[in-house]
């Protein structure tokens, strides 16, 4: 019997040697690394059995995420053997993963959520950055000149540390909250995810700025560091803006054939919205996300259709993200930087970060201090950091293996603490909401309509005038579409008889829209 040559040669291989003693039975998986001739059927492994795991984890709490990275960890070089050491290859992964996230999750915001929030959101994904950064910054320079902490970093080495985990990620924060079906007092929901979604290019800019002052000592001024933080947000801005309204305006006119290409044209969009703004001297990421927030909040065609396109790649490139990052470490050498890890994390978690959200906050009476308190825990690290803390280590950076362990062992313990905590933390806090009431229909209508769907439940009020359509008085402007009686769905004519939590489903033009 003959094999394919790439299944003899050190391509791909599954070695089974099964050893029985004492009834037990050691199995010894051997996976060779990455191939063009073996990757697709890895890859189908891997997104498989984080997507099975990921199930079991969420009944107790665990961040989707974070099995995603343990799942990459268990596969890697110290666990299965899949040999995978590409910083370069992970950032580029990253950097597209990211650009999907965030302009998923613009477009996923609303500009009524974050109106009444947007001054203290962009405090916190600026100001409040800088203010971490100082903080962990001086407190892992300390550290480092201590005995015993497996750290040597100069000065700025330190504070290029703290820039590369100084955001809250994205990623981590859109997952956890929207996968729990999380609802929140004052607003705090569209807070986190502003400051989630706007911060990740200050923190960028931050750890890019840093790379370059430690290459270029001396070579740097302050009037330049300010100057190219004002070109980048300013660009970011003005290319997203136009670059937004150009896509909807396009969107809504080509009349493409096939309805599916209306998808993938958004997804070349927000690619070149990337990589255009980051030509010019523009931050990418920034621009992704404000491009998203135009979209989204533009009357576009199909855009249901596209918005579930953006978010099922959203969890694919999470998925791959997550598990790329997982394989890239090496989990013996974070034992080595785990004393050092833990107290910078504990003190990100318990002081850098309620300093720099209380100072930024204070001025906001509405938001009370347990609110504030709340947004001190949810600055969850997550795939950003990691993928921050892989640029020092392409530059070779002078402690960037350091760097880089300290960040992937404070981001596991983030996910753990902070991640799996915050729906009980805000019981705690009494800041939940009662979840929204799901939909009994799964329908929706195109934005250009000028025309609303809603739900009715019978009730025994209701139905006391008559229990069929011909005896309610249905006010002008409201047809009844559909009723939903347990799993049964029914068509009604005037003549139907209706029963206490019966559903109705009643289209209405906006003029007419009832109150809530």
């Amino acid at each position: 019997m003959t094999f394919p040559a790439y299944w003899v040669s050190n391509i791909f291989f599954v070695n089974l040697l099964l050893w029985k003693a004492g009834g037990s039975c050691f199995i010894n998986i051997c996976l060779m690394i990455f191939t063009s001739e073996n990757i697709l059927l890895l890859g189908a492994v891997l997104v498989f059995v984080s997507i099975i795991i990921s199930k079991t984890g969420f009944r107790f709490g665990v961040p989707t995420l974070l099995l995603f990275l343990l799942v990459g960890m268990l596969f890697g070089c110290e666990g299965f053997g899949l040999e995978f050491n590409s910083p370069k290859s992970a950032q580029f992964i990253g950097m597209i993963a990211l650009s999907i996230i965030l302009f998923t999750g613009g477009m996923d915001t609303k500009f009524t959520e974050i109106k009444p929030i947007a001054i203290p959101g962009l405090l916190l994904s600026t100001v409040a950055l800088l203010i971490t950064t100082l903080l962990t910054g001086g407190f892992i320079f300390c550290l480092a000149m201590l005995s015993g902490m497996n750290m040597e970093l100069s000065v700025l080495a330190s504070f290029l540390l703290a820039a590369t985990m100084s955001s809250t990620d994205s990623a981590s924060v859109f997952s956890i909250l929207r996968s729990q079906k999380m609802q929140l007092k004052h607003n705090l929901k569209p807070l986190l995810e502003l400051e989630s979604g706007s911060n990740d290019p200050m923190a960028y800019m931050l750890t890019i700025l840093l790379i370059h002052v430690i290459h270029n000592p001396g070579d740097v001024s302050g009037w330049d560091i300010a100057k190219d933080l004002v070109l980048q947000f300013g660009l970011a801005i003005v290319i997203s803006i136009a670059i937004g309204k150009a896509v909807v305006w396009l969107i809504n006119k080509i009349e493409l054939s096939n309805t599916a290409l209306y998808s993938v044209l958004l997804l070349s969009v927000v690619f070149f919205t990337f990589a255009i703004t980051d030509l010019v001297g523009g931050n990418g990421y920034l621009a992704v996300y404000i491009a998203g927030l135009v979209v989204g909040n533009s009357k576009v065609i199909l855009k249901r259709e596209m918005s579930l396109f953006m978010d099922s790649l959203t969890w694919l490139f999470q998925v791959i993200m997550f598990l790329t990052l997982g394989l890239l470490v090496v989990p013996s050498e974070m034992i080595h930087v785990a004393p050092a890890g833990l107290l910078i994390g504990l003190f990100m978690m318990f002081v850098a970060r309620p300093l720099s959200v209380f100072a930024c906050l204070a001025p906001f009476k509405d938001l009370p201090l347990k609110a504030q308190t709340f947004i001190s825990w949810v600055g969850l690290r997550g795939a950003v950091p990691i993928i921050f803390a892989t640029y020092p280590v392409v530059e070779k950076i002078p402690g960037s293996d350091i760097i880089f362990n300290i960040v992937f062992f404070i981001t596991l313990l983030s996910l753990i603490m902070q991640g799996m905590s915050i729906g009980w933390f805000a019981k705690r806090l009494h800041l939940d909401l009662p979840p929204e009431e799901e939909k009994k229909f799964d329908i929706h209508i195109p934005d250009e309509m000028s025309s609303s769907l809603y739900e009715v439940t019978l009730t025994e009020e209701i139905l006391k005038n008559g229990d069929n359509l011909a005896k309610m008085n249905i006010p002008k402007g409201h047809l009844v579409m559909m009723v939903k009686r347990g799993k049964e769905y029914i068509v009604p004519n005037g003549q139907t008889q209706l029963l206490e939590g019966d559903v109705m489903l009643f289209i209405s033009s906006n003029e007419h829209l009832p109150e809530q």
